[in-house]
């Protein structure tokens, strides 16, 4: 089907939906957009439709491949489908990894960084391509943000190949070494079928890149949630006491921080299984419910594709052993899982995604997929789908002096690519001033308190685990905690408000009646910006910012009747408005 084909005809509609989401950075989303499907045959009289869905600032397409008279079935190998762009077009992409390499063979993640404002044609290592969601500056003349949706256990997930000085980008399906070289690389479809939907969100500036709900308008969901899910906040011991800590006293700690905090949930890491081991668990599940705080468990994906040690291990990935510890989870009253090492894009790997989501929704569990893949569409397509990571997340931080050094830079990377496209675990908000439990040498945070609060309104999870330790809540002012104790993790409208990805990024959210606003700073030099919030105009707002030594500061501001106020972010730091 990329060569002699005949057009057989044009199809047009119009598309109007209306709906609800609360687990993405808008609650309700009217949706319209113009229908043209496009028909054609190859030299058997084999059809093929291209489904294209044109709305304001977003273009979708998809194949659509129906039954060829007897033919039932087909296998997809690749993909002729590229992306064309100017030559002047400029770049900010994160290279895919290469299979079964990092930690204990587990790639690849999409834990890479990005290409910043490089020029097209530049060569990936290994010639892997880039992972989705891609962003392209084409000039003066805008932005245009490339990325994929809806795919299921029906299809396997792309990205995209290295790209041509010429600016073109193709789209590529995953390497047939990953997930230990098992399972396809294309596809195995039933006919009629259709592959997943691929987007464009174009702009002169990068407001509808911030805005877009795309990834969502284009999807249904698959299934009825088994009860209703409650999103919100958590501790983690493992992010800044490692594994060290994951023991029964250091446990207990960490579910009095997060009753302290008045947050929903502790997230009880890897090593559980053995250091704690099941009896106690439940014990210790027993005590965080007695302090009014709910559970997530940590759970290691892997079966026979990857070698990370970490347990529990195999328990779900057969079918048997996933419905028997989800019945045991359920009991206990788990309400939800962080999966990891999943490492592969193949069509098998979506299989297990989707498996491990509809068995888990049987037994009332939020999931949340951690070493994983971009999650395209699954908001609204999982209904106990909470997250996945997919991003050089807060664990590099702890790990790496490069990634510290860093961070403001990425910070103002996430609002306009990775997170602009589907729910981020980032798991952040340090308020150590070093990132371990010692907390007096070591790993040294390089950004701000105030910095590490506007990561919490900028960065969008339904459900968020935060890096906060128990003996923040006497070393860290009050006022930063007092906000830490009333963040909201649901948003009901997100804006764009300003920003240059690499430089500086400020983002505007609303939940129920209140907004917030957050920016950061990645520049050298203090960034001193006059800010445009008619959402606001003349209300009196809550400032978070840095003063001149960059230690937080709060005050009161009083917008202007006209929507304006002026902000200076430090370098390394940032400040939120809060109503």
């Amino acid at each position: 089907f990329s060569n002699n084909l005949t057009f057989t005809g044009n199809e047009e509609s119009s598309v109007e939906k209306n709906y609800t989401q609360e687990k993405i950075k808008q609650s309700s989303i009217s949706y319209e957009a113009n229908r043209l499907k496009s028909s054609f045959e190859d030299a058997g009289q084999r059809g093929l439709d291209i489904v294209f869905q044109v709305s304001n600032n977003d273009v979708a397409f998809r194949y659509e491949l129906p039954q060829w008279g007897e033919r039932r079935a087909c296998v997809v190998e690749k993909e002729a489908t590229g992306f064309k762009f100017p030559a002047f077009t400029t770049t900010y992409l994160s290279p895919m990894m290469g299979a079964m390499g990092a930690f204990a063979r587990t790639s690849p993640s999409y834990e890479s960084g990005y290409t910043n404002d490089e020029p097209v044609g530049k060569p990936t290592y290994g010639n892997l391509g880039y992972v989705f969601p891609g962003l392209f500056r084409i000039g003066d003349d805008g932005w245009a943000l490339i990325s994929e949706t809806g795919v299921t256990s029906q299809y396997n997930a792309s990205h995209l190949s290295d790209g041509t000085k010429e600016g073109l980008y193709r789209v590529a399906y995953p390497d047939m070494r990953q997930n230990n070289g098992f399972g396809s690389s294309g596809a195995q479809l039933s006919l009629p079928g259709a592959t997943p939907w691929r987007t464009i969100t174009v702009g002169s500036s990068l407001k509808p890149i911030v805005e877009t709900t795309i990834p969502f308008d284009l999807v249904e969901p698959l299934y009825e949630a088994s009860q209703e899910y409650q999103y919100g906040r958590g501790t983690w011991s493992w992010i800044v006491w490692q594994d060290q800590s994951m023991n029964w006293d250091d446990q207990i700690k960490y579910i009095n921080l997060a009753a302290e905090m008045g947050y929903e949930y502790i997230l009880i890491d890897a090593l559980w299984d053995t250091n704690i081991g099941y009896e106690r668990m439940e014990e210790l599940i027993s005590y965080a419910h007695s302090m009014d705080v709910d559970v997530f468990l940590w759970y290691n994906s892997n079966g026979g594709f990857n070698d990370a040690p970490q347990g529990p291990r195999n328990r779900l990935n057969t079918s048997i052993a996933r419905k028997e510890e989800m019945k045991w989870l359920k009991k206990v009253g788990v309400k939800g899982l962080k999966v990891d090492f999943f490492g592969g894009d193949k069509q098998e790997t979506m299989r297990y995604y989707e498996d491990i989501l509809y068995d888990a929704n049987d037994n009332g569990l939020m999931i949340i997929f951690h070493g994983c893949t971009l999650p395209r569409g699954w908001e609204r397509m999982y209904p106990n789908f909470v997250g996945s990571e997919a991003v050089l997340a807060s664990e590099m931080l702890i790990f790496s002096q490069d990634v510290r050094e860093k961070e403001a830079f990425y910070a103002t990377l996430h609002p306009f690519i990775r997170n602009s496209v589907g729910s981020m675990e980032f798991g952040g908000v340090f308020m150590n001033k070093f990132l371990n439990r010692g907390n007096s040498r070591g790993q040294k945070r390089l950004t701000t308190d105030v910095f590490q609060i506007a990561t919490g309104i900028l960065f969008q999870n339904p459900v968020q685990m935060f890096a906060l330790t128990p003996n923040n809540l006497t070393d860290v002012p009050s006022f930063l905690i007092d906000f830490m104790k009333e963040i909201p993790t649901t948003w009901d409208e997100t804006r764009y408000i300003d920003g240059y990805p690499g430089k500086y990024s400020v983002i505007a959210r609303r939940h129920g009646e209140k907004w917030y606003i957050a920016g950061v700073n990645a520049l050298e030099e203090p960034l001193e910006l006059e800010l445009d919030l008619p959402m606001v105009a003349g209300k009196k707002m809550h400032i978070y910012s840095d003063n001149n030594d960059k230690e937080a500061v709060i005050n009161s501001t009083t917008i202007k009747q006209n929507g304006t106020v002026d902000i200076t972010m430090q370098p390394n730091g940032g400040f939120v408005l809060k109503q």
